[in-house]
């Protein structure tokens, strides 16, 4: 089985980068093992939505980590849910993605094409106009849930996992510009 861990988001603008910061946090902190049986790939999908279709399909699931928006949610709330039950109250309007991944999903799925997606959302504080790569600490303490979330959905799936470093998400969100 293959899984793909989709860091979605734009990392210069604060909280609004947290799919793609958490992606690399995940990637750089913990070791997953299947004995051979699972191919697990980290990517930045950052605000490419519909490009990302061709990388989407080779898999056999997806682990889609972004923000969401939701009515009357507060900042650092978190959602998870699989994409064939999207809660009603979910949208990813309003984040500064050019395409939102929500379309990209739903014609993937149109074409026939879409693999089982997993998504953990949470609901971001700092998202503007301004270079920002200082995360709110009210995502801070929501992408703990985020992480546990992630981790879960992945042991579920097959992997061992081992977290073999401890580089703070702040830190690791510092630093994404570069890439991991």
């Amino acid at each position: 089985m293959n899984v793909l861990v989709l860091g979605i988001g734009n990392i210069l603008f604060g909280d609004e980068g947290i799919g793609v910061h958490l992606c690399n946090y995940l990637k750089v902190n913990y070791t997953f093992d299947s004995g051979g049986e699972h191919h697990i790939e980290f990517v930045d999908g950052g605000t490419l939505a519909n490009m990302l279709i061709p990388l989407i399909v080779q898999y056999d699931h997806v682990l889609l980590l972004d923000c969401v928006s939701v009515e009357n949610a507060q900042v650092g709330e978190v959602y998870s849910f699989d994409f064939d039950n999207v809660p009603s109250c979910i949208t990813w309007a309003g984040s500064a993605h050019e395409v939102e991944m929500l379309q990209t999903l739903h014609l993937t799925r149109m074409m026939g094409d879409l693999p089982k997606v997993h998504v953990i959302g949470i609901i971001p504080e700092v998202i503007g106009e301004d270079t920002a790569f200082s995360l709110s600490q009210s995502l801070l303490q929501g992408a703990l849930t985020m992480e546990q979330s992630a981790i879960l959905y992945l042991k579920n799936l097959g992997f061992y996992i081992n977290k073999t470093k401890n580089i703070s998400l702040q830190e690791i969100a510092n630093s994404s510009y570069r890439g991991f």
